[in-house]
């Protein structure tokens, strides 16, 4: 309350001026009622208005308004433009976030696909290979069934040649002979299940070799019967001239 008071009387009291609305004064009034405590005051140097000039408060005021409202408008202006700032880096950020999980996506799915391609090529070779155990086994199958229904036309044949007296004989003793020298008993009955396996290979490429010899034999005899009819035609033609 004091300072106030004190400006009030420092605007009242300028020296060689007065106010023109309340008339002209020439020195200060005291205040009513019991004296205040001193106070200090400093030297303020008042301004300087030229004669006849009045002391627009109204526009002072006015201007200390448009300055503040300046100086707030520019503050509003630089709040939007970092919350615009702000929100274009959350954009962006948003943007290289939902790119990113694209980037993703599309490399999940190519591997995703690849490893498809790589299960289907496994499960074709799967397939190839057992289709091909599978065609080997049968072939396989198929040589035994030919060299059995071969060694069951041999003994057919060793049968028919018993009906044969002189020579004849004495060749079928022989080939019988052989035979019984080649064939050799299995004695398989202490044998485990490896031990089996290995003796039906065993006897499998027994089999195998005889069919091979026996495919010379023959070639062998194909052979010397057409020799032998070579040899007969050059006789006829021979008896002929």
């Amino acid at each position: 309350m004091v300072h106030g008071t004190a400006r009030v009387m420092l605007l009242q009291c300028v020296p060689g001026h007065g106010w023109h609305e309340a008339g002209a004064v020439d020195h200060c009034q005291e205040p009513a009622g019991p004296p205040g405590p001193l106070v200090f005051m400093p030297n303020l140097v008042p301004p300087k208005i030229p004669d006849g000039e009045r002391l627009d408060f109204d526009d002072i005021h006015r201007k200390r308004m448009e300055k503040d409202l300046n100086e707030l408008q520019a503050l509003i202006e630089a709040h939007f433009e970092s919350r615009k700032k702000e929100e274009e880096e959350l954009m962006s950020l948003k943007d290289r976030i939902e790119k990113r999980r694209a980037e993703r996506a599309e490399q999940q799915r190519i591997r995703s696909e690849r490893e498809k391609e790589r299960q289907a090529r496994m499960a074709e070779e799967r397939a190839r290979k057992e289709e091909e155990e599978a065609r080997k086994k049968a072939e396989e199958e198929a040589r035994k069934k030919k060299a059995l229904s071969n060694m069951l036309h041999f003994g057919g044949y060793m049968q028919k040649s018993e009906k044969k007296g002189g020579k004849k004989q004495t060749e079928r003793e022989k080939k019988k002979k052989i035979l019984s020298e080649r064939r050799k008993p299995l004695n398989i009955d202490h044998l485990n299940e490896d031990k089996l396996r290995d003796k039906a290979k065993e006897l499998w490429q027994s089999i195998r070799d005889l069919e091979a010899e026996k495919f010379d034999l023959q070639e062998k005899f194909k052979r010397q019967k057409y020799e032998i009819n070579v040899l007969r035609n050059r006789v006829s033609d021979h008896q002929k001239v």
